[in-house]
């Protein structure tokens, strides 16, 4: 088998900057949006009292719970290989996933917009809603074309991660 004379050109890394690549923490915002928009439409129940800054909380606890217990299953990991690292690791892992909670957060400020009566829960979950659908068709956007991707492509993987919102809205007007 011959070898080409030229190697190919391998792509280029990250930049060894110490800094978590922005995929991770991409990823990690598009679980914490879908997370707080599918537990925002849950609590709003309009059989029941409205309770925003209780649901504002339990969103908020819940995104924490979430990247804790994502950043416990990553010790985890390293535990079952032998890797070294102990609690440092552990708590760098944990503390990694603070984008789950930041994602979180702009559903906690619209519920919480809710409590004074600035207007009704049920608003506030659903412009919550559409924000997070609108942030994930961004976001998707954004990490397409920082791939490297066309704008057609890039458009496509926004309108596919925009389809998660929008199925949580869907949901959310059926079961409701």
């Amino acid at each position: 088998m011959r070898e080409p004379a030229q190697p190919s050109p391998r792509p280029a890394g990250p930049p060894t900057t110490g800094r978590q690549p922005p995929e991770p923490r991409l990823l990690s915002g598009v679980y914490g949006l879908v997370l707080a928009s599918a537990l925002a439409a849950a609590l709003d129940s309009p059989d029941e009292q409205t309770t925003p800054g209780s649901d504002a909380l339990w969103v908020l606890l819940t995104a924490l719970a979430a990247a804790a217990a994502h950043g416990y299953a990553h010790v985890l990991s390293h535990r079952m290989t032998a890797e070294p690292g102990g609690l440092t690791a552990g708590l760098r892992a944990m503390i990694a996933e603070w984008p789950v909670v930041a994602a979180a957060l702009p559903t906690v400020i619209l519920l919480l917009f809710a409590v004074p009566d600035w207007w009704s829960e049920a608003d506030a979950v659903d412009v919550a809603l559409v924000l997070n659908t609108l942030i994930l068709a961004g976001w998707g956007v954004w990490t397409a074309r920082h791939a490297g991707r066309r704008w057609p492509a890039s458009l496509r993987a926004g309108l596919g991660d925009m389809v998660i919102g929008l199925v949580i809205i869907g949901a959310n007007a059926v079961i409701k």
